[in-house]
């Protein structure tokens, strides 16, 4: 199944071998801007380099620029000396909007981006750069960064439950896990869609303040729970569709497969099995889930991104049949298996 379209053309001239290698550049500006909290000081209203200069804290120096780069990626526009929000930063690059992305991005600015300085090491040893990604109990025990990976869990889960109410007849199920799920924002949007399911989010403890808070928003608090715990070590609570959706590529081989059999075991007679990632393509070389392959290799000791036959393969070893593949965006593969 296709990962995505290869965004990145062959490089026909040494101009554009030189671009290339500073691609990095581009990238850092949205991500400082996302940190900076440039798009969601202009949400409201527009303002001069010299507003936001004094609104964010910044020195004069190199402000104007900044904006200004920002205005030639598309993500703000400028009328005179005033500068306001482009539609999609707006949309997704404001904190509190429904669809904020910037979560995500965070996440990438405070342990992606500099992971990837170390790609040259982790190619020679295989071992990932030391420090490159924080442990669970220290995230979570940051506020900051707390939140920043919640939203970055929330925008990758967002758009994968909209494309499963499309696929999955949930009319047939009355009840979904999710594991690893974070605060269930996969859940409390299937849920929400679908008043007669019941949902239950299985993950660390530490998942479950937040968890709480984010049904209640969601309004299906009543419909859904939240078991903590291990899902190597521990049981998994059964249900009709169990769902294991940016999980597997945090993993080697052996504990993917590990992890589908337990998911297997979860639910009963007609039941689904459903594994989301971004998928590689066993056919084109498309750039965008070939780099998150590599981001797995910088923060993970044996994580990677697969392919769909690989998946099928690992649910069919757990005695899943009728297994189906099926894009859900332009980076994202989901593949189904029911157990007999």
């Amino acid at each position: 199944m296709p990962d995505s379209a290869d965004r990145t053309a062959a490089p026909a001239t040494a101009a554009d071998i030189l671009a290339l290698g500073k691609a990095f550049s581009a990238a850092k500006v949205l991500l400082s801007a996302t940190e900076l909290g440039v798009f969601t000081a202009l949400a409201d209203e527009p303002g001069t380099a010299v507003d936001l200069t004094r609104r964010l804290s910044l020195h004069p120096r190199g402000v104007r620029d900044f904006l200004d780069s920002l205005v030639a990626l598309g993500l703000l526009e400028r009328v005179d000396d005033r500068y306001r929000n482009a539609p999609a930063a707006q949309r997704h690059l404001v904190r509190g909007r429904p669809e904020y992305v910037g979560g995500f991005l965070e996440r990438v600015n405070h342990a992606l981006y500099p992971a990837w300085g170390g790609l040259t090491e982790v190619l020679r040893t295989g071992l990932p750069r030391s420090g490159a990604q924080p442990s669970f109990d220290a995230m979570t025990r940051d506020d900051d960064q707390r939140r920043a990976y919640l939203a970055m869990m929330d925008a990758a889960s967002g758009h994968a439950a909209e494309a499963l109410s499309e696929i999955i007849s949930w009319e047939d199920h009355a009840s979904l896990l999710d594991v690893g799920g974070a605060r269930g924002n996969l859940v409390a949007r299937v849920l929400s869609a679908h008043p007669h399911l019941t949902g239950t989010v299985f993950d660390l403890p530490q998942m479950e303040t937040s968890f709480g808070e984010h049904m209640v928003r969601h309004g299906v608090d009543g419909r859904a729970t939240f078991r903590g715990g291990d899902f190597f070590a521990d049981p998994l609570p059964g249900a009709d569709v169990a769902v294991v959706g940016h999980v597997l590529h945090n993993w080697p081989v052996e504990r993917r497969r590990e992890l589908i059999r337990k998911a297997a075991g979860a639910v009963g007679p007609g039941g689904l099995v459903l594994v989301y990632d971004p998928m590689l393509d066993e056919k084109a070389a498309g750039i965008d889930n070939l780099l998150i392959s590599l981001d797995m290799l910088l923060v993970t000791e044996g994580g990677s991104e697969y392919t769909a036959t690989e998946c099928r393969s690992w649910m069919e070893e757990a005695g899943l049949r009728d297994v189906s593949v099926h894009p859900l965006d332009r980076n994202e593969t989901l593949v189904v298996g029911r157990r007999p």
